[in-house]
């Protein structure tokens, strides 16, 4: 699902300008789709920053970054250069594609006996498939972003601007009902392509574009361990970065027990990104969401029990 792009400059983005803010805090260590939606169970409760751990020589968090969006700030340098937050040996883990049965949870399980955590970009079409699957992500304290409706390729010249504008709104709006709370205004295009257009509408809906470091090409691999040799191969030759996974994937899901203790053992940390604020979606596309796949009306939860305050 991962097709390399060329680079896109997405304007000139100091690390302290208006447009973005980043403030850190160390916290403690903490296949086939179904025919319809079901409605989502009750919000789950997303878990403290500072998430209680058991296991003494878990890989953890080693610090937590909070990104102002305004603007809609590029990380990964793959497409954007302007934003080298991350240390020597720091490592920013993400998840494309779920939530899907299974996997996702068996991604959660994992992070969870590590004490660590990720981002994950979801599509929307699944949220609306599994919401109680991606509140479990919630729960679980993640990051959670959107990846477009349906995982539409957006530099497809058969797709108007309007469409690729439904893709990217729509896709959040799924993920905010399946919630019941927006989501952070994090967004990673598929196939990593960056329509210059789309680059510029999401600057001006204040929403952080993603792209990667390293990809881990787990969609390609045959096994679990060719995942952890792809991925280690490419961190170790960068020294760190953000790395680019697949809840979707059986392979990757099946790889991360391993993968998070070799990154421990090699001495990487993991740094957890949240947004200051969350996405705001658009009326039109949330009511539009709700007409067309017929999906039930939910209250959202109050805002504050999604974005919550970093303390030490």
């Amino acid at each position: 699902m991962r097709i390399a792009a060329g680079l896109i400059i997405a304007g000139a983005i100091s690390l302290y300008a208006t447009g973005v803010a980043l403030s850190q805090t160390p916290p403690a260590k903490a296949d086939a789709a179904p025919a319809a939606a079901a409605s989502p169970a009750p919000a789950a409760k997303p878990a403290s920053a500072k998430m209680p751990c058991s296991n003494p020589d878990a890989l953890g968090i080693s610090r937590v970054v909070e990104i102002d969006t305004t603007g809609g700030p590029g990380f990964g340098f793959e497409h954007f250069k302007q934003l080298d937050f991350l240390r020597d040996k720091e490592v920013v883990l993400t998840f494309d594609d779920g939530p899907w049965p299974e996997n996702t949870p068996n991604v959660l399980k994992a992070l969870a006996n590590e004490c660590t955590t990720g981002i994950f970009f979801s599509i929307g079409k699944h949220a609306t498939y599994y919401p109680e699957i991606l509140k479990q992500v919630a729960a679980a304290g993640h990051t959670i972003g959107a990846h477009t409706w349906s995982h539409a390729t957006l530099t497809n010249k058969k797709l108007s601007e309007d469409q690729r504008k439904e893709e990217i709104e729509k896709g959040f709006s799924a993920v905010k009902w399946a919630l019941g709370a927006p989501p952070a205004p994090f967004f990673r295009f598929p196939a990593l392509q960056h329509p210059p257009e789309m680059v510029t509408y999401l600057g001006t809906r204040n929403i952080a574009m993603f792209s990667c470091d390293l990809d881990s090409f787990d969609f390609k691999a045959r096994n679990a361990q060719q995942v952890i040799d792809v991925t280690m191969k490419k961190l170790d030759k960068l020294g760190k970065g953000i790395i680019l996974m697949h809840d979707f994937h059986k392979h990757t899901a099946e790889a991360l027990p391993a993968l998070l203790r070799k990154l421990k053992d090699s001495g990487y940390k993991i740094v957890q990104m949240k947004a200051k604020a969350p996405v705001q979606t658009l009326p039109q596309y949330d009511e539009e969401l709700l007409k067309d796949v017929k999906l039930p009306t939910v209250s959202a939860r109050p805002v504050s029990s999604v974005v919550q305050t970093i303390s030490e």
